[in-house]
């Protein structure tokens, strides 16, 4: 009994050596905290995506709600049902002509790349063929990965399916995973934390919905365009236009340039018609839809997203470049609430 009585090792009777352990296990756990977090970025990613995918059905969910009043477990149902009907629906109608046209656009990249050079050579450029191989070869290589990516949004990827599993959870019950992380939370945090859930919640619903709206219109307008003129893979174009309209700062330029490539196939005319196209579908988007939704949710810098998408791109691939936007929303959101919290403060 008297040995149990006696200090130990970890035991330290100076206070002031006492307050700084403390502090130095605060320090070690933030830096553990830290390392865990970078060793579990994957699956968190994930679970991010999750929650994105739970905020555009719960979008979905209430928009319907304005015009059917009914219970939100059947507008969450309609919403996902409508999704996948669409989904259906362009597997079934356009799948195998999107399929085909995605098949042929390396070689036409290819071609098109070819007489960029023998013109570049007749006007006096002098230029390595050895070196432009190589490069058309990687670009060829980021064409091919880039229409993969079509036939791997039409059969599904197992990340996306956890994404998706996710988000129908989340959207089916939000209130208790809220109400759980709220548990974990000291009692006068919690309303802080209510509060600044609802606007990080408020905020993504409205930046999925001018995604949504940014995409579909981008989308359809290309293809309704490059169809009446006659351009070749006008479903592809505008598939692959919708799809990288999801990418601010990046998927527009590469959108253009493969639909400005495929439109020089056809003839100087399709080519500068493609150019026509290209300006009016992002002059719409950029002055109409952008700043219609920028009002009502963050207005992030054009910089700042594109160096958050290059960051989370080149860590996680093409999950973390799709994500960095939302991201950085709500990190924004969550900053922005703080320091509206610390403003009596400073008075």
């Amino acid at each position: 009994m008297a040995d149990l009585e006696k200090a130990g090792p970890t035991d330290i009777s100076d206070p002031l050596m006492r307050q700084e352990a403390k502090r130095a296990a605060v320090w070690i756990g933030m830096a553990v905290l830290v390392a865990l977090v970078a060793f579990l970025a994957q699956p968190l990613l994930v679970i991010f995506g999750g929650m994105v995918f739970a905020a555009m059905i719960d979008g979905g969910a209430r928009l319907l709600g304005r015009v059917l009043p009914l219970p939100r477990g059947i507008r969450v149902t309609i919403v996902l049902l409508a999704g996948v009907a669409f989904l259906g629906w362009t597997a079934m109608f356009a799948g195998q002509q999107i399929a085909a046209e995605a098949a042929a656009l390396p070689a036409i990249v290819e071609t098109q790349a070819l007489r960029a050079i023998d013109w570049l050579q007749s006007h006096g450029f002098a230029i390595n063929a050895a070196n432009i191989q190589g490069i058309a070869e990687k670009a060829l290589g980021g064409v091919s990965q880039l229409t993969s990516a079509v036939g791997g949004v039409l059969g599904g990827l197992t990340t996306a399916f956890l994404i998706l599993v996710m988000g129908i959870y989340f959207a089916a019950e939000p209130q208790l995973y809220r109400r759980g992380v709220a548990w974990m939370l000291p009692v006068r945090e919690r309303e802080h934390f209510a509060g600044t859930t609802a606007e990080m919640g408020k905020t993504l619903r409205m930046l999925m919905f001018g995604r949504l709206l940014g995409m579909f219109v981008e989308g359809i307008a290309t293809w309704a365009m490059l169809a009446i003129y006659g351009v070749p893979m006008a479903g592809l174009l505008g598939l692959l236009t919708g799809l990288l309209a999801f990418l601010p700062n990046i998927g527009a330029p590469i959108s253009g340039l493969l639909m400005v490539i495929v439109g020089f196939s056809g003839g100087v005319d399709m080519g500068i018609y493609c150019i026509i196209v290209y300006i009016v579908v992002q002059t719409v988007d950029g002055n109409i839809i952008v700043p219609m939704v920028a009002k009502r949710t963050a207005d992030l810098a054009p910089a700042l997203v594109l160096g958050a998408q290059l960051i989370m791109g080149a860590l996680f691939g093409i999950i973390g470049l799709m994500l960095a936007d939302p991201l950085v929303a709500m990190i924004k959101v969550a900053l922005e609430r703080q320091s509206l919290r610390n403003a009596p403060n400073e008075g």
